[in-house]
Protein backbone atom coordinates (compact mmCIF):
# COMPACT_ATOMS: atom_id res chain seq x y z
CA UNK A 1 0.00 0.00 0.00
CA UNK A 2 1.62 3.45 -0.78
CA UNK A 3 1.91 6.47 1.47
CA UNK A 4 -1.38 8.30 -0.01
CA UNK A 5 -3.54 5.34 0.09
CA UNK A 6 -2.16 4.56 4.19
CA UNK A 7 -3.07 8.11 5.41
CA UNK A 8 -6.40 8.20 3.36
CA UNK A 9 -7.55 5.04 5.09
CA UNK A 10 -6.37 6.40 8.54
CA UNK A 11 -8.69 9.79 8.23
CA UNK A 12 -11.63 7.49 7.05
CA UNK A 13 -11.35 5.50 10.39
CA UNK A 14 -12.21 8.28 12.08
CA UNK A 15 -16.25 8.68 13.33
CA UNK A 16 -15.63 12.15 13.92
CA UNK A 17 -14.37 13.00 10.63
CA UNK A 18 -16.58 14.35 7.67
CA UNK A 19 -13.71 14.55 4.76
CA UNK A 20 -14.98 17.01 3.01
CA UNK A 21 -11.68 17.35 1.45
CA UNK A 22 -10.06 18.94 -1.56
CA UNK A 23 -7.24 16.61 -3.13
CA UNK A 24 -4.94 18.75 -5.01
CA UNK A 25 -2.96 16.32 -8.08
CA UNK A 26 -0.49 17.35 -9.87
CA UNK A 27 1.44 15.09 -12.27
CA UNK A 28 -0.87 12.32 -10.48
CA UNK A 29 0.83 12.67 -7.01
CA UNK A 30 -1.44 13.86 -4.09
CA UNK A 31 -0.54 16.89 -2.85
CA UNK A 32 -2.09 17.62 0.39
CA UNK A 33 -5.30 17.03 2.62
CA UNK A 34 -7.10 19.08 4.07
CA UNK A 35 -9.65 17.99 6.91
CA UNK A 36 -12.84 19.83 7.96
CA UNK A 37 -12.80 17.95 11.03
CA UNK A 38 -9.79 18.71 12.41
CA UNK A 39 -10.66 22.59 11.36
CA UNK A 40 -13.46 22.35 13.97
CA UNK A 41 -11.23 19.95 16.81
CA UNK A 42 -10.63 22.65 19.25
CA UNK A 43 -7.37 20.26 19.74
CA UNK A 44 -6.21 20.42 16.18
CA UNK A 45 -4.84 23.83 14.78
CA UNK A 46 -4.50 22.07 10.95
CA UNK A 47 -6.91 24.10 8.47
CA UNK A 48 -7.21 27.67 10.47
CA UNK A 49 -7.68 30.50 8.27
CA UNK A 50 -4.63 33.38 9.77
CA UNK A 51 -6.18 35.11 12.74
CA UNK A 52 -8.39 32.67 13.49
CA UNK A 53 -8.53 30.92 16.55
CA UNK A 54 -8.87 27.40 17.35
CA UNK A 55 -11.76 26.42 17.13
CA UNK A 56 -13.61 28.96 16.02
CA UNK A 57 -15.65 28.64 12.95
CA UNK A 58 -15.13 30.79 10.50
CA UNK A 59 -17.70 33.26 9.43
CA UNK A 60 -18.39 32.28 6.08
CA UNK A 61 -19.33 28.46 7.45
CA UNK A 62 -21.47 29.62 10.63
CA UNK A 63 -25.36 28.68 10.26
CA UNK A 64 -27.97 31.77 10.08
CA UNK A 65 -29.94 32.21 13.74
CA UNK A 66 -32.56 29.59 13.74
CA UNK A 67 -35.74 31.05 11.59
CA UNK A 68 -33.77 33.42 9.79
CA UNK A 69 -32.00 31.95 6.39
CA UNK A 70 -29.03 33.27 4.21
CA UNK A 71 -31.69 35.49 2.04
CA UNK A 72 -33.27 36.90 4.55
CA UNK A 73 -29.60 37.72 6.11
CA UNK A 74 -28.49 39.36 3.06
CA UNK A 75 -31.85 41.46 2.55
CA UNK A 76 -31.00 43.11 6.01
CA UNK A 77 -30.59 47.27 6.06
CA UNK A 78 -26.88 46.91 7.18
CA UNK A 79 -26.23 44.98 4.50
CA UNK A 80 -27.99 47.28 2.02
CA UNK A 81 -26.13 50.35 3.38
CA UNK A 82 -29.39 51.79 4.47
CA UNK A 83 -28.05 52.27 8.11
CA UNK A 84 -30.30 51.31 11.35
CA UNK A 85 -33.17 52.61 13.48
CA UNK A 86 -32.11 53.34 16.98
CA UNK A 87 -33.78 54.50 19.65
CA UNK A 88 -37.37 53.78 18.29
CA UNK A 89 -36.89 56.36 15.69
CA UNK A 90 -36.31 58.97 18.13
CA UNK A 91 -33.75 62.02 17.86
CA UNK A 92 -31.09 62.01 19.55
CA UNK A 93 -31.33 65.05 22.89
CA UNK A 94 -28.31 63.37 25.11
CA UNK A 95 -27.51 67.49 24.92
CA UNK A 96 -30.62 68.58 25.11
CA UNK A 97 -31.36 69.81 21.56
CA UNK A 98 -34.45 71.02 20.86
CA UNK A 99 -36.89 71.03 17.62
CA UNK A 100 -37.72 74.91 16.30
CA UNK A 101 -40.02 75.79 13.66
CA UNK A 102 -39.08 79.74 12.26
CA UNK A 103 -42.09 81.62 10.07
CA UNK A 104 -39.95 82.83 6.90
CA UNK A 105 -43.04 84.41 5.50
CA UNK A 106 -42.64 87.99 7.02
CA UNK A 107 -39.28 87.87 4.99
CA UNK A 108 -40.02 86.17 2.19
CA UNK A 109 -43.33 86.97 0.87
CA UNK A 110 -41.34 90.17 -0.67
CA UNK A 111 -39.43 88.37 -2.71
CA UNK A 112 -41.87 87.48 -4.89
CA UNK A 113 -38.95 87.16 -7.99
CA UNK A 114 -36.39 85.88 -6.04
CA UNK A 115 -35.83 82.02 -6.76
CA UNK A 116 -35.23 80.25 -3.29
CA UNK A 117 -34.76 83.21 -1.45
CA UNK A 118 -34.59 81.28 2.08
CA UNK A 119 -31.36 80.06 0.78
CA UNK A 120 -29.53 83.54 1.73
CA UNK A 121 -31.07 82.91 5.34
CA UNK A 122 -29.67 79.51 5.47
CA UNK A 123 -26.13 81.05 4.09
CA UNK A 124 -25.92 83.27 6.99
CA UNK A 125 -26.91 81.30 9.01
CA UNK A 126 -23.62 78.76 8.41
CA UNK A 127 -21.18 82.14 8.25
CA UNK A 128 -22.56 82.53 11.79
CA UNK A 129 -22.68 78.78 12.95
CA UNK A 130 -19.97 77.23 10.89
CA UNK A 131 -20.38 74.38 8.85
CA UNK A 132 -18.51 71.55 11.38
CA UNK A 133 -21.58 71.77 14.01
CA UNK A 134 -23.81 70.41 11.08
CA UNK A 135 -21.50 67.52 10.96
CA UNK A 136 -20.56 66.48 13.93
CA UNK A 137 -21.56 65.77 17.57
CA UNK A 138 -24.13 67.09 18.92
CA UNK A 139 -26.37 65.98 16.45
CA UNK A 140 -28.58 68.40 14.44
CA UNK A 141 -30.16 69.58 11.54
CA UNK A 142 -31.77 72.24 9.19
CA UNK A 143 -33.84 72.40 6.76
CA UNK A 144 -35.40 75.32 4.73
CA UNK A 145 -38.77 75.75 2.75
CA UNK A 146 -40.10 79.39 1.62
CA UNK A 147 -42.05 79.78 4.32
CA UNK A 148 -40.39 77.80 7.34
CA UNK A 149 -37.21 76.82 8.78
CA UNK A 150 -37.03 74.29 10.65
CA UNK A 151 -34.09 73.55 12.77
CA UNK A 152 -33.00 70.75 15.41
CA UNK A 153 -29.82 71.84 18.31
CA UNK A 154 -29.20 72.57 21.58
CA UNK A 155 -30.50 76.00 22.88
CA UNK A 156 -27.28 77.74 22.71
CA UNK A 157 -27.37 77.34 18.39
CA UNK A 158 -30.79 78.61 18.45
CA UNK A 159 -30.19 81.29 20.11
CA UNK A 160 -27.71 82.31 17.75
CA UNK A 161 -30.14 81.24 14.82
CA UNK A 162 -33.12 83.23 16.54
CA UNK A 163 -30.87 86.46 16.10
CA UNK A 164 -29.80 85.99 12.53
CA UNK A 165 -33.58 84.90 11.53
CA UNK A 166 -35.04 88.28 13.14
CA UNK A 167 -32.91 90.40 11.29
CA UNK A 168 -34.67 88.73 7.82
CA UNK A 169 -37.83 88.79 9.78
CA UNK A 170 -37.80 92.32 11.47
CA UNK A 171 -35.32 94.07 9.34
CA UNK A 172 -35.62 95.86 6.24
CA UNK A 173 -37.80 94.40 3.60
CA UNK A 174 -37.54 96.99 1.28
CA UNK A 175 -34.29 97.09 -1.44
CA UNK A 176 -31.43 98.83 -0.04
CA UNK A 177 -28.75 100.66 -2.36
CA UNK A 178 -25.19 99.56 -2.02
CA UNK A 179 -22.35 102.16 -3.77
CA UNK A 180 -19.70 100.63 -5.36
CA UNK A 181 -17.15 102.58 -6.65
CA UNK A 182 -13.70 100.39 -7.93
CA UNK A 183 -10.66 102.08 -8.75
CA UNK A 184 -7.11 101.63 -9.85
CA UNK A 185 -3.82 103.53 -8.73
CA UNK A 186 -0.10 103.07 -10.51
CA UNK A 187 1.68 103.67 -7.11
CA UNK A 188 0.41 103.05 -3.81
CA UNK A 189 2.11 105.70 -2.23
CA UNK A 190 -1.91 107.38 -1.86
CA UNK A 191 -1.77 105.98 1.69
CA UNK A 192 1.16 108.57 3.04
CA UNK A 193 -1.54 111.94 2.48
CA UNK A 194 -4.85 109.28 3.50
CA UNK A 195 -3.28 107.68 6.27
CA UNK A 196 -4.49 109.94 8.61
CA UNK A 197 -8.48 109.66 7.49
CA UNK A 198 -8.49 105.95 7.81
CA UNK A 199 -9.06 103.63 10.58
CA UNK A 200 -7.10 100.43 9.53
CA UNK A 201 -9.20 97.44 10.53
CA UNK A 202 -7.91 93.76 10.42
CA UNK A 203 -8.02 91.19 7.49
CA UNK A 204 -7.76 87.64 6.93
CA UNK A 205 -6.75 87.43 3.51
CA UNK A 206 -3.34 87.97 2.66
CA UNK A 207 -2.20 90.86 1.19
CA UNK A 208 -5.40 92.79 1.31
CA UNK A 209 -6.20 95.84 3.61
CA UNK A 210 -9.20 97.61 5.09
CA UNK A 211 -10.09 101.09 6.32
CA UNK A 212 -13.32 102.43 7.64
CA UNK A 213 -13.60 106.18 7.33
CA UNK A 214 -16.64 108.97 8.10
CA UNK A 215 -18.42 109.81 4.71
CA UNK A 216 -16.65 113.17 5.08
CA UNK A 217 -13.58 111.85 4.71
CA UNK A 218 -13.95 109.66 2.18
CA UNK A 219 -14.86 112.30 -0.36
CA UNK A 220 -11.74 113.70 0.43
CA UNK A 221 -9.50 110.42 -0.25
CA UNK A 222 -11.56 110.58 -3.90
CA UNK A 223 -10.82 113.68 -4.09
CA UNK A 224 -7.11 113.40 -3.83
CA UNK A 225 -7.21 110.01 -5.95
CA UNK A 226 -8.86 111.98 -8.59
CA UNK A 227 -5.86 114.79 -8.80
CA UNK A 228 -3.19 111.91 -9.52
CA UNK A 229 -2.66 110.84 -13.39
CA UNK A 230 -1.89 107.32 -12.55
CA UNK A 231 -5.23 106.95 -11.01
CA UNK A 232 -8.35 105.74 -12.91
CA UNK A 233 -11.94 105.36 -11.78
CA UNK A 234 -13.36 101.38 -13.73
CA UNK A 235 -16.33 101.33 -11.71
CA UNK A 236 -19.32 103.39 -10.26
CA UNK A 237 -22.81 101.83 -9.25
CA UNK A 238 -25.27 101.92 -7.42
CA UNK A 239 -26.50 98.47 -6.68
CA UNK A 240 -30.11 97.26 -5.31
CA UNK A 241 -30.02 94.67 -3.33
CA UNK A 242 -32.74 92.96 -0.60
CA UNK A 243 -31.56 92.29 2.93
CA UNK A 244 -29.01 89.26 3.03
CA UNK A 245 -29.77 88.18 -0.61
CA UNK A 246 -26.80 88.12 -3.09
CA UNK A 247 -25.42 90.50 -5.74
CA UNK A 248 -22.87 89.91 -8.77
CA UNK A 249 -21.63 92.17 -10.89
CA UNK A 250 -19.09 91.33 -14.09
CA UNK A 251 -17.15 93.09 -16.38
CA UNK A 252 -15.19 90.52 -18.21
CA UNK A 253 -14.00 90.45 -22.04
CA UNK A 254 -12.52 86.96 -23.42
CA UNK A 255 -9.16 87.20 -25.18
CA UNK A 256 -8.97 84.52 -27.81
CA UNK A 257 -5.06 82.18 -28.28
CA UNK A 258 -3.65 79.34 -29.90
CA UNK A 259 -3.69 76.52 -27.72
CA UNK A 260 -3.01 73.56 -29.87
CA UNK A 261 -2.44 72.31 -33.54
CA UNK A 262 -4.63 69.14 -34.87
CA UNK A 263 -4.95 67.77 -38.40
CA UNK A 264 -6.86 69.33 -40.71
CA UNK A 265 -9.94 66.63 -41.85
CA UNK A 266 -9.69 67.92 -45.31
CA UNK A 267 -6.48 68.04 -46.07
CA UNK A 268 -5.23 70.99 -46.71
CA UNK A 269 -3.75 73.34 -45.22
CA UNK A 270 -2.30 70.19 -43.29
CA UNK A 271 -2.98 71.94 -39.80
CA UNK A 272 -4.92 73.99 -38.61
CA UNK A 273 -5.55 75.66 -35.31
CA UNK A 274 -7.34 75.21 -32.46
CA UNK A 275 -8.12 78.51 -30.16
CA UNK A 276 -8.82 78.69 -26.83
CA UNK A 277 -10.26 82.00 -24.51
CA UNK A 278 -9.59 83.44 -21.60
CA UNK A 279 -11.87 85.59 -19.56
CA UNK A 280 -10.29 88.49 -18.25
CA UNK A 281 -11.82 91.28 -15.96
CA UNK A 282 -13.39 91.37 -12.83
CA UNK A 283 -16.07 89.60 -10.93
CA UNK A 284 -18.07 91.09 -7.26
CA UNK A 285 -20.88 89.26 -5.55
CA UNK A 286 -21.78 91.05 -2.81
CA UNK A 287 -24.44 90.01 0.58
CA UNK A 288 -25.17 93.20 2.61
CA UNK A 289 -27.28 91.90 5.86
CA UNK A 290 -28.34 94.58 8.29
CA UNK A 291 -29.18 94.64 11.88
CA UNK A 292 -32.94 95.14 12.52
CA UNK A 293 -32.31 98.92 13.58
CA UNK A 294 -30.25 99.63 10.25
CA UNK A 295 -27.22 100.75 12.22
CA UNK A 296 -24.84 97.78 11.51
CA UNK A 297 -24.11 95.76 8.18
CA UNK A 298 -22.32 92.33 7.55
CA UNK A 299 -21.37 92.22 4.35
CA UNK A 300 -19.86 88.74 2.47
CA UNK A 301 -17.86 90.03 -0.29
CA UNK A 302 -16.45 87.93 -3.04
CA UNK A 303 -14.19 89.29 -5.58
CA UNK A 304 -12.36 87.88 -8.51
CA UNK A 305 -9.90 89.48 -11.06
CA UNK A 306 -8.29 87.95 -13.51
CA UNK A 307 -5.73 89.43 -16.30
CA UNK A 308 -3.82 87.58 -18.94
CA UNK A 309 -0.39 88.82 -18.01
CA UNK A 310 1.11 88.05 -21.79
CA UNK A 311 0.87 85.17 -24.36
CA UNK A 312 4.27 82.67 -24.38
CA UNK A 313 4.82 81.52 -27.77
CA UNK A 314 5.63 78.23 -28.80
CA UNK A 315 7.33 77.35 -31.95
CA UNK A 316 6.40 73.77 -33.33
CA UNK A 317 7.77 72.21 -36.15
CA UNK A 318 5.20 69.19 -37.37
CA UNK A 319 6.15 66.41 -40.10
CA UNK A 320 4.57 66.40 -43.72
CA UNK A 321 4.31 63.63 -46.23
CA UNK A 322 6.61 65.26 -48.84
CA UNK A 323 9.36 64.61 -45.97
CA UNK A 324 9.67 68.66 -45.21
CA UNK A 325 8.21 70.08 -41.94
CA UNK A 326 5.49 72.32 -41.59
CA UNK A 327 6.59 75.43 -38.61
CA UNK A 328 3.36 76.96 -36.57
CA UNK A 329 3.06 79.03 -32.85
CA UNK A 330 0.93 78.42 -30.22
CA UNK A 331 0.05 80.36 -26.96
CA UNK A 332 0.61 79.33 -23.21
CA UNK A 333 -1.63 81.97 -21.20
CA UNK A 334 0.30 83.60 -18.50
CA UNK A 335 -2.63 84.54 -16.41
CA UNK A 336 -2.58 86.95 -13.07
CA UNK A 337 -5.03 86.19 -10.85
CA UNK A 338 -6.57 87.59 -7.24
CA UNK A 339 -9.59 86.28 -4.87
CA UNK A 340 -10.97 88.08 -2.19
CA UNK A 341 -14.03 86.14 0.02
CA UNK A 342 -14.17 87.26 3.46
CA UNK A 343 -16.73 89.17 5.35
CA UNK A 344 -16.54 92.36 7.48
CA UNK A 345 -19.03 94.58 9.50
CA UNK A 346 -18.87 98.20 10.17
CA UNK A 347 -21.51 101.02 11.12
CA UNK A 348 -23.66 101.77 8.30
CA UNK A 349 -23.03 105.18 8.04
CA UNK A 350 -19.28 105.11 7.75
CA UNK A 351 -17.51 103.93 4.48
CA UNK A 352 -15.41 100.35 3.86
CA UNK A 353 -12.45 100.91 1.71
CA UNK A 354 -10.72 98.19 0.87
CA UNK A 355 -6.90 97.57 -1.18
CA UNK A 356 -6.18 94.63 -2.77
CA UNK A 357 -2.56 95.64 -2.88
CA UNK A 358 -0.99 95.80 -6.46
CA UNK A 359 -2.47 93.30 -8.49
CA UNK A 360 -3.80 92.49 -11.65
CA UNK A 361 -5.48 95.63 -13.13
CA UNK A 362 -9.43 95.22 -13.41
CA UNK A 363 -9.17 96.92 -16.69
CA UNK A 364 -6.56 95.99 -19.00
CA UNK A 365 -4.32 97.81 -20.43
CA UNK A 366 -2.78 96.73 -23.87
CA UNK A 367 1.19 96.92 -24.78
CA UNK A 368 4.59 97.72 -22.49
CA UNK A 369 5.63 101.16 -21.02
CA UNK A 370 7.08 103.72 -23.37
CA UNK A 371 11.04 103.41 -22.97
CA UNK A 372 10.85 100.41 -20.21
CA UNK A 373 9.59 103.49 -17.59
CA UNK A 374 8.30 101.05 -15.35
CA UNK A 375 12.15 100.85 -13.59
CA UNK A 376 11.87 104.72 -13.06
CA UNK A 377 8.27 105.04 -11.62
CA UNK A 378 8.95 101.70 -9.49
CA UNK A 379 5.24 99.99 -11.43
CA UNK A 380 4.58 97.30 -14.02
CA UNK A 381 2.48 97.93 -17.17
CA UNK A 382 -0.76 96.08 -16.16
CA UNK A 383 -0.35 96.06 -12.37
CA UNK A 384 -2.23 98.77 -9.74
CA UNK A 385 -3.51 98.86 -6.19
CA UNK A 386 -7.08 98.10 -7.22
CA UNK A 387 -9.51 100.50 -4.36
CA UNK A 388 -12.79 99.64 -3.14
CA UNK A 389 -15.21 101.67 -2.08
CA UNK A 390 -18.25 100.50 -0.12
CA UNK A 391 -21.15 102.66 1.00
CA UNK A 392 -24.68 101.82 2.43
CA UNK A 393 -27.23 104.83 0.81
CA UNK A 394 -30.53 102.96 2.47
CA UNK A 395 -33.35 102.24 0.55
CA UNK A 396 -34.17 102.20 -3.28
CA UNK A 397 -36.82 104.51 -3.05
CA UNK A 398 -35.23 107.37 -1.40
CA UNK A 399 -32.09 106.97 -4.05
CA UNK A 400 -33.93 107.04 -7.33
CA UNK A 401 -30.55 108.31 -9.38
CA UNK A 402 -30.11 105.47 -12.42
CA UNK A 403 -26.26 105.13 -12.37
CA UNK A 404 -25.81 105.74 -16.17
CA UNK A 405 -25.27 103.96 -19.15
CA UNK A 406 -21.81 103.74 -19.63
CA UNK A 407 -21.11 102.74 -16.15
CA UNK A 408 -24.05 99.88 -15.50
CA UNK A 409 -22.66 96.56 -14.34
CA UNK A 410 -23.61 93.55 -16.27
CA UNK A 411 -25.38 91.22 -14.11
CA UNK A 412 -23.51 87.52 -13.82
CA UNK A 413 -26.30 84.66 -13.83
CA UNK A 414 -26.46 83.00 -10.01
CA UNK A 415 -24.25 79.72 -9.31
CA UNK A 416 -26.94 76.93 -9.94
CA UNK A 417 -28.38 74.90 -7.14
CA UNK A 418 -26.30 71.91 -8.36
CA UNK A 419 -22.92 72.26 -6.49
CA UNK A 420 -21.63 71.48 -2.72
CA UNK A 421 -21.68 74.47 -1.38
CA UNK A 422 -21.81 76.88 -4.68
CA UNK A 423 -18.58 78.77 -3.27
CA UNK A 424 -20.88 80.69 -0.37
CA UNK A 425 -18.68 79.31 2.43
Amino acid sequence: MTYQSALLERFSQRKSCRVCLRVLVFSGLTLGVISLADAQNPSSGMGLPPGLAAGATPPSLQQPPSGQSATAMAQTPQSRGQGEVTAGGQLPRAAGQEHRVYDLTPYTRYLTKQDHPEQAIVDWILRETGTDIWFSEPFGFMNATRDSLSVYHTPEVHQVIAGIVDRFVAGEVEPQIMHLRLMTVGNPNWRARAHMLMTHVPVDSPGVQAWLLSKENAAMVLNMLRQRTDAREVQGVDMPVFNGQTERIAQTRGRNYVRNVRESPNGWPPYEPETGEVQEGYQLALSPLLSTDGRIIDCMIKADIDQVDKLNHVDLELPLRNQQVHRTRIDVPQVVSWRLHERFRWESDKVLLLSCGVVASPERTGGSSLLNLDMLTGTTTGRADALLFIAFRGRASENLQAPAASSAPIRSAANPYGGSNRGRY
